[in-house]
């Protein structure tokens, strides 16, 4: 029967093992779970998955994969791949859209929607619900991540690592827009240690039940742009000080410039609390900023100008 599976799936669509091809997932489909295609998918194929609930979680080894979604309600939920994720990433060029990842568990409490151990991702409108990460990255020093239109509700977590809604480590660049942040849970709704990350047009929000410590946080420095965005902390914030940190931990990414501008802040706390705290060399330019509530534009030893 293992073997049947294997001659089957090898020769879907009727393309040589030379062509990308289209690998469809689902009920009544050729393959059952996106681990099935994950087992068989080599560099360039495109995965369909169709509607449905998946307890299920996948390898990506093949380059140059888009992974999406083909009609609503694709849910990939509760199973995790090597004890980090419902997606383990391992393949370079990858996009994912239009899916669901939630109820990533595991046993160091550090699992994630996607773990990205590739090079360069592009996710685009995928949900991202009630994770310990949302995304959690390694280091990879070349990578390009974007994320666009996608949400983040209910991830985090802080027991032996604090989790967040995501976490890059050392990558080349890292910019998130058009997506949002919602009800992060003690960890930061962005956390990056990318040598440049752009935050654009995104609405990042504690609201009334969130407690998260940093909107974004890039603990490293590195360049930071932070453009058109609804920014919101809550009443049950764990770190009520400050919304955007920069380079608290260290400064081993150089900050080439770091841009606050045209962002919506809104304190819903009753704290006092500071848009910027900057821990860098680097001057902080703050422009068009609109606050709300008991709010101050940088912390008294941060950087400004």
């Amino acid at each position: 029967m293992a073997t049947a599976f294997v001659v089957v799936a090898l020769t879907l669509c009727g393309n040589t093992s030379s062509d990308a091809r289209t690998l469809e997932v689902g009920p009544g489909k050729q393959l059952a779970l996106p681990s099935q295609a994950a087992v068989i998918a080599k560099d360039g194929d495109h995965i369909e998955i169709a509607a449905g609930t998946y307890v299920d979680c996948a390898v990506w080894a093949a380059n140059d994969l888009v992974i999406e979604g083909i009609e609503p309600g694709v849910v990939i939920s509760e199973k995790t791949c090597l004890g980090k994720a419902l997606f383990v990433i391992l393949g370079n060029d990858v996009t994912v859209r239009n899916l669901t990842l939630t109820r990533a568990r595991v046993p160091n409490k550090n699992g994630a929607g996607i773990r990205q151990e590739g090079r360069d991702l592009t996710v685009e409108r995928v949900k991202f619900f009630d994770n310990e990460n949302g995304i959690l990255s390694n280091d990879s020093p070349d990578s390009k991540v974007l994320i666009s239109h996608s949400e983040f509700k209910r991830n985090g977590l802080c027991a032996e690592f604090c989790a967040h809604g995501i976490y890059f480590g050392k990558v080349a660049l890292l910019r998130v827009e058009h997506s949002r942040f919602f009800e992060t849970r003690q960890g930061h709704h962005i956390k990056s240690r990318a040598a440049r990350t752009e935050v654009l047009y995104n609405q990042i929000s504690d609201g009334a039940n969130g407690t998260s410590s940093y909107l974004i946080d890039a603990p490293d420095g590195g360049s930071l742009v932070v453009r058109g965005n609804n920014l919101e902390k809550g009443p049950r914030s764990e770190n009520p000080k400050v919304a955007i940190a920069i380079g608290e931990e260290s400064t081993t990414q150089p900050s080439i410039e770091i841009i606050v501008e045209a962002n919506v802040f809104k304190n819903d706390g009753n704290y006092e609390t500071s848009l910027i705290w900057n821990s860098t060399a680097t001057l902080a330019l703050l422009k068009g900023n609109t606050l709300i509530g008991q709010t101050v534009p940088i912390r008294a030893d941060g950087g400004v100008r």
